[in-house]
């Protein structure tokens, strides 16, 4: 599966209806970890299709509020969902094989 790119509306429904575990990923395009993280998203989205992966771009006026309600203050920034519920966190690049083992995948 591909990497959705996300706003508030999306997101909401994505993280609150969802079956699958949902990953989203807070960047910028200005974040060099953000973009060194884009790949390793782009192939843990294809090496587990059980998870949905999504990235939220914090330069978009309408995704900020988000960001901040969710406590953004560095990025890359991960939430990790299940059930409908906040699971875990993660700041800053991580490998692909990481991110499957803090997640369980």
């Amino acid at each position: 599966m591909s990497v959705l790119h996300l706003d508030k509306a999306s997101f909401d429904k994505l993280t609150k209806q969802s079956e699958k575990p949902v990953l989203i990923d807070f960047w910028a395009t200005w974040c060099g970890p953000c973009q060194s993280l884009t790949p390793e998203l782009e192939a843990l989205a294809e090496e587990c299709p059980e998870l949905i992966v999504g990235k939220v771009n914090v330069e978009e006026p309408e995704n900020v509020q988000l960001a901040v309600s969710l406590g953004v203050n560095a990025i890359p920034a991960m939430f990790f969902y299940c059930d409908g519920k906040l699971q875990q966190n993660f700041v800053g690049f991580m490998r692909k094989d990481e991110l499957k083992k803090k997640l369980g995948l």
